[in-house]
């Protein structure tokens, strides 16, 4: 499973900070602050750009560079935390996005950075021409998929400054788009030295009323709808105004990186208000699936963790069922704030719209409105960890009977042509026979769907512990690769640390060393340095060889 990405990239002592999606942390933290005198989203924006000027030096910011703010946490003591991307002289900065730490009176504390290299370019002029760069992406996304006959191949460059890959250069960031043989999306990121010509990085970036409906994986579940005239739309007022929609097996359109069409998000009506039969011969029963995992995800995500919808701000994303031709993948696409389910080819994959699922894909969303980890090395090994680690608390969550809460992935979808009994297995990724259970200097040139391995075991073993076991009817058998024997400390743990690691630690260039520094703060936060969890954080990463 994969997801399209856009990283986003006002002048530090003028206007224009723009304004970031606000959350705030669900977790206990100590000593606790009365809401009315916790710091508001903008009274948080406006210390953090006091800080900003105070501390411009520390964060290496220069006349030459701007700033905007992404997101802003506010913890339930006032702690704030500020995150920011930066530009130099007006070209957005990879790797330059860092997090301003406040106390509760407003005061600077500390700051993470993605990266700490000063940026001074002699020009910002680029010596490879944006045709040269788009050429050069196409070849990259063609032998991406050699083999394949690509249809209407697109690309457009974007000027930059990487920041990511060593000293800072001027690079252009080319998004090339096509579609395959059968009709349906392929996309490939390609980062080129703008100066030489030379190939920097690349990776794939197609990355996802009250009534009932009969789903295929679900069973029968309630569905928040809305009532216009005497018809049934699957829309949820109570989300955002989520709604899920039939892409009538078309794909989108898109032509330099801009998609001129999309495939059709018809939304799904109904008459009586119990949606599909269960079966793949009702249209509706996907939809059912997709609204289903859209509500979960929403529920675990605000309920859980505070968080209003994906991008923070209660506005809801909606879903695209029946996307392509026999399409194997699901996606959550930032640019039109969507997720988008393929029917799969029946003989390896079913529909692609189970929980865990559309879990997953929509933490991409979140990812992408917060850390927005690079999909390529560690950190997209991280990315898609976390994307995994959320999907499966969002299935244990929604606690469904017909699909109880496991630490499979994606085990609902695979059919018998797959070869084996899921997509992922997180006590012991090896067992899809691609993926790492430890951490090695080489596993960041693993594709990002396997060198996630080492943080979903890192995830199962900080839960679970190690060692054989059944967990609610599923056999497990964790090992560890330096022959200890870790305890774990629950789900609800789990996820609390990750996801303040992810929304206040980690940077786009986190790699598994500072997932473990971004984990433990994290558990210093929630329960204290020398705690039984902050030390079960660092055991369980010590047990995939991380640290």
């Amino acid at each position: 499973m994969s997801r399209t990405r856009h990283i986003r990239g006002s002048r530090l002592a003028t206007a224009g900070i723009a304004a970031g999606a606000a959350t705030l942390l669900a977790a206990t933290l100590s000593p606790t602050a009365h809401a009315a005198d916790r710091p508001t989203r903008a009274g948080a924006i406006a210390n953090a750009a006091s800080a900003l000027l105070a501390h411009a030096a520390n964060l290496g910011l220069t006349a030459a560079e701007g700033t905007s703010v992404r997101d802003v946490i506010v913890d339930a003591d006032g702690t704030q935390h500020v995150r920011y991307d930066r530009t130099y002289r007006q070209l957005p900065v990879l790797g330059g996005d860092f997090v301003v730490h406040l106390a509760p009176n407003g005061s600077y504390r500390s700051a993470d950075r993605a990266t700490r290299n000063s940026i001074s370019l002699s020009s910002v002029t680029p010596k490879v021409a944006a045709p040269k760069a788009a050429d050069l992406a196409v070849n990259a996304l063609r032998a991406a998929n050699l083999g394949d006959v690509l249809k209407g191949v697109t690309a457009k460059p974007q000027l930059i400054v990487d920041a990511l890959h060593g000293a800072p250069k001027l690079a252009w960031r080319t998004n090339a788009v096509a579609k395959d043989s059968l009709g349906n999306p392929v996309a490939r990121t390609v980062l080129t030295d703008a100066r030489t010509g030379a190939q920097i990085d690349a990776w794939d970036s197609v990355e996802t009323a009250t009534g009932d409906g009969k789903s295929l994986y679900s069973g029968t579940v309630p569905l928040q709808t809305t009532l216009s005239g005497s018809t049934y739309q699957l829309t949820d007022a109570t989300r955002g105004g989520t709604y899920t929609g039939d892409a009538a097996n078309k794909t989108d359109l898109c032509i330099l990186g801009i998609c001129i069409s999309r495939a059709p998000s018809t939304v799904f009506t109904d008459t009586d208000n119990h949606w599909g039969t269960g079966a793949t011969s009702d249209r509706a029963s996907a939809a059912v699936d997709a609204q289903y995992g859209t509500d979960e995800t929403w529920d675990y995500y605000k309920n859980v963790h505070g968080r209003n919808g994906i991008a923070g701000d209660g506005k809801g994303s909606y879903n695209r069922v029946h996307y392509g031709n026999s399409y194997n993948n699901a996606f959550w696409d930032d640019s039109c704030f969507c997720m988008t389910y393929g029917d799969g080819d029946g003989t390896q994959l079913g529909p692609l719209v189970a929980l865990d699922v559309a879990g997953h894909e929509m933490t991409h969303g979140v990812t992408s409105k917060t850390a927005a980890l690079t999909y390529s090395g560690e950190s997209g090994g991280l990315n898609e960890a976390t994307s995994d680690i959320m999907g499966t608390l969002v299935e244990w969550y929604a606690n469904n009977s017909s699909d109880p809460g496991d630490y499979l992935i994606g085990e609902k979808i695979v059919r018998s042509g797959f070869g084996r009994s899921a997509l992922r297995y997180m006590d012991k990724p090896s067992k899809d026979g691609n993926s790492a259970d430890c951490w090695s200097s080489t596993v960041g040139n693993l594709d990002v769907h396997y060198s996630s391995g080492v943080a979903n075991h890192f995830a199962y073993l900080l839960a679970e512990g190690s060692g054989a076991k059944t967990i609610n009817g599923v056999s497990y058998n964790s090992p560890t690769c330096n022959g200890s024997s870790v305890s774990g400390i629950g789900r609800a743990k789990l996820g609390a640390i990750w996801y303040r690691a992810l929304t206040v630690y980690m940077t786009s260039s986190t790699n598994y060393a500072g997932a473990r520094t971004a984990t433990l703060s994290a558990a210093k936060d929630l329960y204290g340095a020398g705690s039984s969890e902050y030390n079960a954080v660092g055991a369980a990463w010590s047990a995939v060889g991380v640290g």
